[in-house]
């Protein structure tokens, strides 16, 4: 079994959003572990502030079947492809680690860049999983987290009952 890591993310109803796509994720994978949700301002344009988490699942499935099973959860939460890449979004589900397979396939980057550019990402991360080692550069996600600009991408932690 494949040791995921998603981001998800939504500034669209985000509430309800983020509780459904979680809800579909473990429907579809069974055990979803989950990072507190995070409320970060919108990256790359001028929007309503999101909601992030990190989840972590376990999968016998290929990255191409993965990769199809996210994107239908995303569509079933009204996802509009046709929208800018910077832009609001109802649920973005974007696959961050698999096991530690590192591959630049079209717009399949794993890891995914994101992990050490943006705090909505990386704290997550190492708040679910600090031990765990990039397979990249080879810290962990919590000295990544660590040695972070954290003021530079203010997070504010939401609580949501799950």
């Amino acid at each position: 079994m494949a040791q995921v890591y998603v981001g998800i993310g939504s500034n669209v109803e985000r509430e309800a959003n983020i509780r459904s796509g979680v809800d579909a994720l473990r429907e579809q994978f069974g055990d979803v572990a989950v990072s507190t949700v995070y409320e970060s301002a919108a990256v790359g344009f001028d929007g309503d502030p999101f909601y992030n988490l990190v989840a972590h699942f376990e999968t016998g499935s290929t990255l191409e079947v993965l990769g199809a099973a996210l994107r239908q959860i995303e569509d079933a939460h009204q996802r509009d492809r046709s929208l800018p890449s910077f832009g609001p979004r109802t649920l973005d589900i974007d696959l961050l680690l698999f096991d530690d397979v590192v591959l630049h396939q079209g717009k399949l980057q794993l890891p995914r860049d994101e992990i050490e550019k943006q705090a909505f990402v990386l704290r997550p991360l190492a708040e679910l999983s600090g031990e765990l080692v990039h397979p990249l550069n080879g810290e962990t996600f919590s000295a990544m987290w660590q040695r972070f600009d954290q003021s530079s991408q203010p997070l504010t932690a939401v609580a949501l009952d799950w």
